[in-house]
């Protein structure tokens, strides 16, 4: 998957659970992450570069990572 697409995917999502306030977007944004994108994604979007993501997103595949 291309690190660009995943970025922006993972963006959207973030920005769409914004209006929950910033915790609970960052826990229902990695919980989206890990419930619904495939393996070969998430391994992608923690090998790549982050710097594009939002805060959100950011700290959502921070969490995914640990």
């Amino acid at each position: 998957m291309e690190i660009g697409h995943l970025t922006y995917m993972a963006n959207q999502i973030a920005r769409n659970l914004a209006m929950q306030g910033e915790g609970a977007a960052v826990a229902a944004t990695y919980q989206h992450l890990s419930d619904f994108w495939d393996p070969r994604m998430k391994a992608a979007i923690l090998a790549g570069d982050r710097s594009g993501l939002d805060p959100i997103a950011r700290a959502a595949v921070e969490k995914l990572a640990a």
